[in-house]
């Protein structure tokens, strides 16, 4: 038989799934994979039922409906100052990672380089390269993610189409400030490319740090694509909704490539979520004030059991260093045997880097309820103190 696709089919199964699958097996707490718990806005789980009840159940237009359009735009005039418009500039996905497929096989051109920078979202690389891009991978290295701009700039050519650019940054939970992204925008008019910037996290960011769309800095706007998540705002992410704003001459190729991957989103979904961004300020200033409290939460138990805890001005997730442990192995094997001797799942950060990466640093999501953080430190505080 002819083989399948040579990318993808050499692909292993995702981390996350990896790990997860280990935690029900072990009946670990799950640390590892991204979802919240206890989070969800009842308003809006209330939006969705009504909605279900009363329709319509068809396809609604595959940009999205009017509503969740219209909300996108006045979201992106509320938050960040920017005059979208719904009709041209808005495009409903399902889910954030279809909005990154989009824009990646609606721009891309086989043999386009593709900047990434590392660590990255496990999605980002196959994508490039299904699409025909040339990844040019530039590398943060913790403990403080440091730009390396010598290295960023070196990675740009006359041969770059984009740059995709994830801030608040999953899974080192980096905030790029205006000065990292000023020199960003400045790589970006040398070489006349784009951004695609998976903001996901754009209303989790703490201590005072604030989000900076790319796309709100001068020459910008014709340049840049702005992704959001419903999932991570409103903590469902079951939902898979997610919205694109970009300019039209870029939306144009985009949208094309919506149309063939999954036409449209559902409506009730859309109807919920158009709600939900109509919320007042209090709703996201709350928000990220819950999450900070968790952060902080986990931070000091790790801490307490001897971790070195990096960092974490946003996202939902704490970056460890395991040395202090008296670990010496891989990340990939303190994981493993976290999960299935303490309790705990976590992910290994090396994942996160297509190779030669660091291999002593842990990630752990803290978007969990206090009961959970809790018995989670308890059982590594068992565990490591015998």
């Amino acid at each position: 038989m002819k083989p399948a696709n040579s990318l993808f089919s050499a692909l292993g199964t995702t981390i996350f799934e990896t790990m997860s699958r280990l935690a029900q097996q072990h009946g670990a707490i799950n640390l590892g994979q991204g979802f919240p718990e206890d989070l969800e806005p009842p308003a809006v789980i209330a939006a969705a039922a009504r909605a279900v009840q009363a329709g319509p159940h068809q396809y609604p237009s595959m940009m999205g409906t009017p509503a969740l359009r219209q909300a996108v735009a006045a979201a992106n005039a509320r938050f960040y100052g920017l005059d979208v418009d719904w009709q041209t500039e808005v495009m409903v996905t399902s889910g954030a990672t279809e909005a990154l497929a989009d824009c990646l096989f609606g721009l891309i051109e086989p043999g386009d380089e593709v900047v990434l920078i590392e660590p990255l979202y496990d999605s980002y690389l196959p994508i490039v390269k299904r699409a025909g891009g040339i990844p040019k991978l530039v590398r943060l290295t913790p403990p403080h993610w440091d730009l390396p701009r010598e290295a960023l700039a070196a990675a740009f050519s006359d041969r770059t189409k984009l740059i995709l650019l994830n801030s608040p940054m999953n899974p080192c939970a980096k905030v790029f400030d205006e000065d990292e992204l000023a020199f960003i925008a400045g790589l970006l008019e040398r070489h006349d490319a784009y951004a695609v910037c998976d903001e996901v996290y754009e209303h989790l960011t703490f201590d005072g740090r604030r989000h900076i769309p790319l796309m709100t800095l001068p020459g910008m706007r014709r340049r840049c694509v702005r992704i959001g998540s419903a999932g991570k705002t409103f903590s469902v992410t079951s939902w898979k909704v997610g919205y694109i704003t970009a300019p039209p001459h870029l939306m144009q190729a985009i949208a094309k490539t919506h149309q063939f991957i999954t036409f449209t989103t559902p409506t009730a979904l859309q109807t919920a979520v158009a709600e939900g961004l109509g919320f007042g300020d209090d709703y996201f200033t709350g928000l990220a004030a819950d999450m900070q409290g968790r952060r902080d939460r986990l931070a000091a138990g790790l801490r307490d059991i001897g971790f070195e805890v990096l960092a974490a001005p946003g996202t939902y997730f704490i970056t460890t260093d395991v040395r202090p442990l008296g670990w010496t192995g891989s990340d990939a094997d303190f994981c493993l045997r976290l999960t299935a001797e303490a309790g705990v799942a976590a992910v290994p950060v090396s994942a996160f880097y297509a190779g030669d990466a660091p291999g002593h640093y842990v990630r752990f999501c803290f978007a969990k309820n206090d009961t959970a953080l809790d018995e989670a430190i308890t059982r590594m505080r068992r565990f490591f103190r015998g």
